[in-house]
C-alpha cells in the first residue's frame, strides 16, 4: 500500500479488513480517541514494526462518557494527528463516522461485569461497557490480527483481554507501557486541561505510588498502612487535588487485596482542575 489512507465508513474499513484478513497479511491496530502525545505515537512505532499492515483509529466513543464528563470538550487535532500517523507509518488511519457507528436505536452492548466493579468501573457506571463495545465494533470492521493499548488504563487493557478471550474473537491484545513525561507524569490527552500551577504539582501522582512501592520494598505488607501513606502523601504534596481512587488490587482479576503475598497493581484516579488523571504501578515482590 503507497501512502497513507483515510478511511471513514466503517462499511469500506470492513470490506478492506477482510480482504487483508483472506490474503493472510498481518494488520495491527492502535485504536484511539485522538489528539494524541507521545504514548500514542510509542503504541505506533512498536506496532509498525511488528505488523504488514498499520491501522490507527480515531473515534471519540460518545457511549464511554457519563453525563457531566468531557465529551464535548474532549481535545481534538485531526490534522495534526492525521500528519502524525503518516510520520509513523500508518497504512489506514480511520475515522469513523459516529453516525454510522451507532445506527439509530443501536441497543446491543457488551459487559464484562466481573472485571468493571472496581478502580474507574466503579466511579465511571457504564463507561466500559461503552469501551468494551467500541473496541468490539472495531476489531470486527478492521479485522486486525492484533491491537496495541496503553497499560496507563490497566483496566482497560484487562477488560479488553477478557472479553476477546471469552467472545472468541480471533485477535491479540497487547499491553504496553506507560509513557510518562521527564519529571514522571504518565502521558494524556487531558493533561491539556491543567493550569500551570496543577501541572506543577501532578508529577506527584506518581511520586506517590513510588513510595508506596519503596514502603513494599522495606517490608511493609499491610495494605491499609500503605494507602494511608499515599494518601497523606498526597494531601500533602498535591492539596487541590480530589482523589477518585487508591486501590491496591489483583492485576488480574482487578479484585482489592487487603494484604501484600503476591505481585499487585497500585492505581490511582485524582481529579485535579478540571482534569480527571490516572496512574498505576505494577510492583513485582521477587525485585
Amino acid at each position: 500500500m503507497s501512502g497513507m489512507k483515510r478511511i471513514q465508513s466503517p462499511r469500506s474499513m470492513q470490506e478492506l479488513g477482510l480482504e487483508w484478513r483472506r490474503q493472510g497479511i498481518c494488520v495491527g491496530l492502535v485504536p484511539t480517541m485522538g489528539y494524541w502525545h507521545e504514548g500514542h505515537l510509542s503504541l505506533m512505532r512498536w506496532a509498525r514494526e511488528h505488523c504488514d499492515l498499520l491501522v490507527a483509529s480515531i473515534f471519540v466513543n460518545p457511549t464511554q462518557f457519563g453525563p457531566g464528563e468531557d465529551l464535548e470538550n474532549y481535545p481534538s487535532d485531526i490534522e495534526r494527528d492525521s500528519a502524525l500517523a503518516a510520520e509513523c507509518g500508518v497504512d489506514v488511519l480511520f475515522t469513523p463516522y459516529k453516525a454510522e457507528m451507532y445506527l439509530p436505536g443501536h441497543g446491543t452492548w457488551v459487559n464484562v461485569p466481573e472485571l468493571t466493579k472496581n478502580l474507574c468501573g466503579r466511579s465511571r457506571p457504564g463507561h466500559f461497557q461503552g469501551v468494551a463495545t467500541v473496541v468490539c465494533k472495531l476489531f470486527n470492521l478492521v479485522q486486525p490480527t492484533f491491537a496495541a493499548f496503553g497499560e496507563k488504563d490497566w483496566q482497560q487493557v484487562a477488560v479488553i483481554r477478557k472479553m476477546t478471550r471469552e467472545l472468541d474473537i480471533p485477535v491479540r491484545v497487547e499491553g504496553r507501557p506507560i509513557v510518562r513525561e521527564a519529571d514522571g507524569l504518565a502521558m494524556s490527552s487531558r493533561n491539556v486541561y491543567l493550569t500551570a500551577e496543577e501541572r506543577a504539582v501532578a508529577p506527584h501522582i506518581q511520586k506517590g505510588l513510588c513510595l508506596l512501592e519503596g514502603m513494599v520494598r522495606a517490608g511493609e505488607r499491610d495494605c491499609g498502612a500503605l494507602r494511608k501513606a499515599v494518601r497523606d502523601y498526597y494531601a500533602a504534596w498535591i492539596p487541590s487535588g480530589v482523589l477518585d481512587y487508591l486501590e491496591l488490587v489483583d492485576p488480574e482479576t482487578i479484585e482489592t487485596v487487603d494484604h501484600v503475598h503476591s505481585d499487585f497493581l497500585a492505581a490511582v484516579a485524582l481529579r485535579l482542575g478540571k482534569a480527571r488523571l490516572i496512574d498505576n504501578k505494577r510492583i513485582n515482590l521477587e525485585k
